[in-house]
């Protein structure tokens, strides 16, 4: 507040600048004195003060200071402009909130623009503005031309000399004054005041306007140069100093802060527009701008980043207006960031592999990179392939290739020099994105209206806060939302984004329909499968026109004389108990020679499903079966996934074959392929294959197994399973021999109940022999595949790759186990595979510490993508980093992925039997580019459904308690594997339950939180418990008020555990 003798005193000092025409002039009700109305004129004159404070001082032609005169500001410079001595000149002809007005003192004028321009700039939440351009950072008192007092720069925020931490030196003021204005008067007796008197005449050409042509045709001529010299200069804050990491001013969901800002009539401009396709294609090829998917981090949505194509680490991308409007998954164009604005982030690799699967609850000071998810329990089908196991489900299939694990000469990885700052920090690359390649993202969300007074619009809050905030039109809601918003408080909405304005912080979007209500299991449910974009329709009449007709339906006589006959042969599949498309069959007998002839057999979908017809559309556009807990939504027809295809018991099926002569030792003496028909003789369960190979010598009576053909007696089918086993073993130890890795990681399952579906337990999945078993050789008969189908078609064939982990966080992994004392060796799949199968100790938490470390060894591991070869260069990228093989694929699931119906017309092709398949090269990597983000996509359904399910079961059975063991640790949170569930939770200090206090502090590279738990008895001590990787901990699972979603919280430990 200001006192009175403070007001005197200005006023004073204003009417002292005041010349006698204008104080007979009467007062005109400009924008100045509306400004001083508006905003309470004792707000001015502290804010006028202020400046007078920190002006410099003016001398008049007898020496003495002026009325403006104090001690010379430290925080800027303001330059001044004199026509003649002592006379300030103001032009405010052109400015459109001001009327004409007398002339003001130059104080006064300064002032007030400055206080202008922190007015426009109120609701940015702080900070500097965005960087302009650098030849526009000058002093306000330097633009003496049309007035720019609520004008502004090309991306709308005002320019400001304080807020942009330019200084001005008198010696500066001819140079720059002549680079910015025309050169048309070159006189030898025109000094800078005079040439500031032209800037600053009416007559003289709008000097602004000549600038922003200049500017223009500089543009034409070379636009990413001139997007680039926008960003030269680093934001700076009030004191003038860099700042390392520009923050955003855009409105991520549920940021108050940012708001539209400008003079009236105007809206900020929010994003920056994208760069033309030519401008993006050139700067790609000179290596001027970066190309990947952007990965934006579920629990802080202000963090996105785009992987390194150099394997080092991740591009970080600060904010909802570094993004420009790209969702979570597109894949887009960016452009780095001057050094100055890097990330300086903290080498803490305890940190770094904590997970990132929920939703943010809390802030912490540690910023991390790309999320882990949690292990979904795999879809029912007997081909559990490797590669599965290492993929991060929100991630995109990464476009590094030929990433190594390289060392230097002395066998150490050495860290670039760009990663650290002038002072020892590490730093990590910011950018910004400039183009969007392609919007994988579906641009459909679930969530909820709010109803806004006196707006035409609802606003629609998407559960996911990736997804920014999206205005509803109020005629696309429902009749009588307006009249009775709480009726649809709890409603579940799918909203769909159609615009997003480079004006606008908030996307502009329609409802595409009402799910129910929030917390029910069908309408999230649905809400995960459009989110996602999961085609979960009935198949139009179109579709089914080309399945067979004449039910029920037999093999053709012409078909079978063309096909291998193996229907006499003891042939069975192992599935899990509730499968019902079996597309995969096994048999095995032995050889008078010792050896065994050994077959894999699986259904021949692409003998049903012609190349280019409806049915191949639809299922090439589906891609991939998805699994959830409670159902499937198939990729075909279930009249082909569970009948025509499947290779149900009892019945003749077409199938592809893949048949070997092996040793008892797995060792592959012939191979054969072809087309062939069989005729299963049992459906076994995982379950019973298990109770043969855990009594191989058990004479099991017939009720203990299901019925079987009378052809293939029991004890047939029981000595085949025992030696597929004994080869299993011997093919799987050879595998881990030659250098090959798996990582098993804990998968949760539930037995639900038949009528409701609502779950009734759960447990961990047990992987057991039986599951290896089938492994074994799915993933042999994929391998053999591969390398008939690329020797066939070298530029034509579908494979699947799987490159190696990132660099970065490989080092700082590495880092962190020397630090703990672990001998965990990185240097290839083989090594790391090696060194986690080592004990950690004897106890009975070995287990448990295995698991926690499996979890940050799949940190930095990348997804394993389909390709066409003929897309690749090298050969040496087409190898499969955790399968340590030159070439693989998929073949051994056509009822569920479309990949392997590719596979299958390319096998049929190479033996001539069956037409040369129709796809070119590149239509081949485009649909391989497809199947990877179905994939994906399919990946993280199956994830959230499991998400969906434990918290309905948490909310049904709960509390819920479990040991836990720490696996990350942050500064304010830590991250637990709840033991007893598989699952992974975050645990945030600050809302326990009776914490006195707690402190984050590092031993070495290694962080842990000190707890310190309020004593229960009086004159008792507080009990301190420390947080550390490995710590053993007990925890509670509580249901959350809201939704389905629950928390983990920590229990207080007795003081024998603390």
């Amino acid at each position: 507040m200001d006192s009175p003798l403070q007001t005197k005193r200005v006023d004073r000092r204003r009417k002292a600048k005041r010349s006698p025409n204008e104080l007979s002039t009467p007062p005109q009700k400009d924008a100045y004195a509306r400004l001083l109305g508006q905003h309470h004129s004792s707000k001015f004159r502290s804010y006028l003060e202020q400046y007078v404070q920190e002006s410099p001082a003016q001398v008049d032609d007898n020496g003495s200071a002026s009325p403006c005169t104090q001690p010379h500001s430290e925080r800027v410079d303001i330059p001044h402009a004199t026509k003649g001595r002592g006379q300030a000149v103001v032009d405010f002809s052109d400015s459109s909130d001001f009327s004409p007005s007398s002339v003001k003192g130059r104080c006064e004028e300064s002032a007030l623009s400055l206080y202008m321009e922190k007015l426009n700039g109120r609701g940015g939440g702080g900070g500097a503005l965005p960087t302009q351009d650098a030849d526009r950072k000058q002093g306000v008192g330097e633009r003496r031309g049309p007035r720019r007092d609520t004008a502004t720069s090309h991306d709308g925020d005002v320019d400001s000399a304080e807020e942009n931490g330019s200084s001005y030196k008198p010696s500066d003021a001819k140079p720059q004054q002549q680079q910015r204005q025309p050169k048309k008067n070159k006189g030898p007796n025109r000094d800078s005041n005079n040439q500031l008197d032209a800037q600053s005449s009416p007559l003289q050409p709008n000097a602004a306007a000549q600038d922003q042509e200049k500017r223009k045709r500089h543009q034409q001529k070379n636009p990413l140069e001139e997007n680039r010299g926008a960003e030269v200069s680093s934001p700076k804050t009030p004191l003038g100093k860099a700042k390392h990491v520009q923050k955003s001013q855009g409105n991520s969901p549920g940021d108050k802060n940012m708001k539209n800002r400008g003079g009236r009539g105007f809206k900020k401009q929010v994003f920056e527009p994208y760069m033309s396709h030519e401008v993006v294609s050139h700067g790609l090829k000179r290596g001027e701008l970066l190309q990947g998917p952007l990965r934006i981090n579920p629990k802080n949505y202000n963090d996105a980043f785009i992987p390194s194509s150099d394997g080092m680490r991740d591009i970080f991308l600060d904010g909802i207006v570094s993004r420009n409007r790209a969702l979570n998954g597109d894949v887009v164009v960016v452009q780095v960031l001057p050094r100055e604005q890097w990330k300086v982030v903290k080498s803490d690799t305890d940190c770094e592999v904590s997970s990132e699967s929920e939703p943010q609850a809390g802030k912490t000071t540690q910023r991390r990179k790309s999320p882990q998810k949690k292990r979904a329990a795999p879809p029912p089908g007997s081909d559990v392939v490797v590669e599965d196991q290492y993929s991060d489900g929100d991630d995109l299939p990464a476009r590094v290739e030929g990433l190594s694990l390289g060392a230097t000469e002395n066998g150490k990885r050495a860290r670039p020099l760009e990663d650290l700052s002038s002072d020892g920090e590490i730093l990590q690359r910011t950018a910004k994105v400039v183009y969007i390649v392609e919007r994988k993202h579906s641009r459909a969300v679930t969530g909820f209206l709010k109803f806004l007074p006196d707006m035409p619009f609802a606003k629609f809050s998407p559960v996911d806060h990736r997804v920014p905030r999206i205005n509803v039109p109020l005629a696309d809601c429902p009749p009588d939302f307006s009249s009775r918003p709480a009726d649809y408080a709890n409603i579940l909405f799918i909203c769909r984004i159609t615009s997003w304005a480079e004006d606008s912080s908030f996307a502009e979007g329609c409802l595409v329909k009402s799910l129910g209500q929030a917390g029910e299991i069908e309408p999230e449910t649905e809400g995960i499968l459009i989110e996602y974009d999961v085609d979960f329709s009935e198949f139009p009449d179109q579709v089914l026109d080309c399945l067979p007709k004449a039910l029920p339906w037999s093999i053709p006589p012409e078909e079978l004389s063309r096909r291998k006959d193996l229907r006499e042969e003891c042939i069975f599949t192992i599935d899990p108990a509730t499968a019902r498309d079996l597309d995969d069959a096994l048999s095995c007998k032995q050889l008078p020679d010792g050896n065994f002839e050994v077959g894999v057999h699986i259904a021949d979908v692409s003998y049903f499903v012609d190349e280019g017809n409806a049915l191949d559309a639809i299922a090439s556009r589906r891609a991939t079966s998805v699994y959830m807990v409670q159902k499937v939504i198939p990729m075909l027809p279930r009249l082909l996934c569970e009948e025509l295809c499947s290779l149900n018991p009892l019945t003749d099926r077409l199938t592809f074959s893949v048949i070997w002569t092996l040793s008892p030792r797995g060792k592959i003496l012939s191979e054969w392929f072809g087309r062939s028909v069989i005729r299963s003789c049992v459906k076994l369960s995982y379950d019973h294959a298990q109770s043969i190979i855990d009594a191989p010598d058990k004479l099991f009576s017939p009720g203990e197994l299901p019925p079987m053909d009378p052809l293939h007696p029991l004890d047939e089918v029981h000595q085949a399973v025992l030696h597929l086993h004994d080869i299993a073993k011997q093919l799987r130890a050879q595998r881990f021999e030659g250098g090959a890795l798996r990582l098993d990681q804990l998968k949760l399952s539930f037995t639900l109940d038949k009528e409701s579906m609502m779950p009734q337990g759960c447990y961990v999945y047990q992987y057991r022999d039986s599951n290896k078993l089938v492994e074994e050789f799915m993933l042999l008969a994929n391998m053999a595949v591969a390398h008939q189908i690329y020797r066939s078609f070298p530029q034509q064939a579908m494979l699947r790759r799987h490159p190696p982990p990132q660099t970065k966080m490989v080092d700082e992994l590495q880092e962190f186990c020397d630090q703990m004392g672990l001998a965990v060796d990185f240097s290839s799949a083989g090594a790391l595979h090696t060194s986690l199968h080592r004990t950690l100790g004897d106890d009975e938490y070995a287990g448990a510490r295995k698991e926690v470390l499996t979890k940050m060894c799949s940190k930095p591991m990348q997804m394993a993508v389909y390709f066409c070869t003929g897309a690749l260069k090298d050969e040496m990228l087409f190898k499969h980093y955790a399968l340590n093989v030159p070439f693989y694929t998929h073949f051994t699931s056509p009822i569920r992925r479309y990949a392997d119906v590719v596979v299958h017309r390319l096998l049929a092709s190479s033996l001539g039997c069956g037409p040369r398949m129709g796809l070119d090269g590149d239509e081949v990597q485009k649909q391989a580019s497809h199947c990877n983000d179905r994939k994906t996509a399919s990946k993280r359904v199956q994830e959230l459904s499991s998400e969906l399910f434990f918290g309905v079961f948490v909310k049904e059975c709960g509390p819920l308690e479990s040991e836990a063991m720490v696996m990350g640790v942050l500064d304010e949170s830590f991250d637990v594997l709840v033991l007893r569930y598989g699952v992974q939770k975050r645990i945030y200090c600050k809302s326990m339950v009776g914490l006195e206090s707690f402190q984050h502090h590092r031993v070495g590279k290694r962080g842990e939180i000190t707890l310190v738990w309020a004593s229960e008895e009086p004159r008792q001590p507080a009990v301190r418990q420390v947080i550390s990787v490995f710590s053993l901990v007990e925890v509670q699972l509580r249901a959350d008020e809201a939704g389905l979603k629950y928390s983990a919280l920590l229990k207080r430990p007795l003081d024998k555990e603390a």
